[in-house]
């Protein structure tokens, strides 16, 4: 009797380790499923079009909580559904704010007449696009690497919308660290 309790009771002994461990697993995954869901989103770059400061291929975490307590500034990097197709995630650069102008001439971006100073440009950019009036509640938004840079100035819909905004890029993680704000 002895040796048949004692093989009942490692039984009952493994059972209840497996238990604790699909225990702990979905805990890790139901945080996980919380964080990606409401805190933080990541996203991957497959272009250039923000060089030099992200690069191709490399992946970031944004903040998804950031703009609930305040808009997007100009100069943040974001994460947004693309409003063209919104199944597709871009990640630029806010140029336009709510209520502004925004004109390029010659390359140079001027919001409401005046010369935007961009010291990430990785080189100077081209061209004469706009005047964009950004409608209330939306944003202009433009890649560092504006001569290769798939952006508003090319978009049907120019603007995204701050619902569209899914948060503000913090790090890039993959290839190499970087903190991006």
């Amino acid at each position: 009797m002895d040796k048949l309790e004692s093989t009942g009771n490692k039984k009952q002994e493994i059972v209840k380790e497996i238990i604790s461990w699909a225990l702990y697993i979905l805990g890790a995954v139901l945080v996980a499923l919380f964080l990606t869901r409401y805190v933080i989103v990541s996203a991957y770059v497959p272009t250039g079009s923000m060089e030099n400061t992200i690069m191709p291929k490399d992946r970031l975490i944004a903040s998804r909580i950031h703009y609930l307590i305040g808009d997007p500034e100009r100069g943040d990097i974001v994460v947004f559904k693309f409003p063209d197709d919104e199944e597709v995630l871009y990640v630029k650069r806010v140029i336009g704010l709510p209520g502004e102008t925004v004109e390029i001439k010659d390359g140079v971006v001027y919001i409401d007449g005046e010369i935007l100073e961009e010291p990430y440009l990785k080189e100077k950019p081209v061209g004469d696009y706009g005047p964009y009036k950004v409608p209330e509640g939306s944003y202009f938004m433009l890649g560092d690497n504006r001569n290769y840079s798939k952006d508003s100035r090319m978009w049907i819909n120019k603007y995204v919308s701050k619902d569209k905004i899914l948060g503000k890029a913090l790090f890039k993680y993959y290839k190499g660290f970087k903190i991006l704000w």
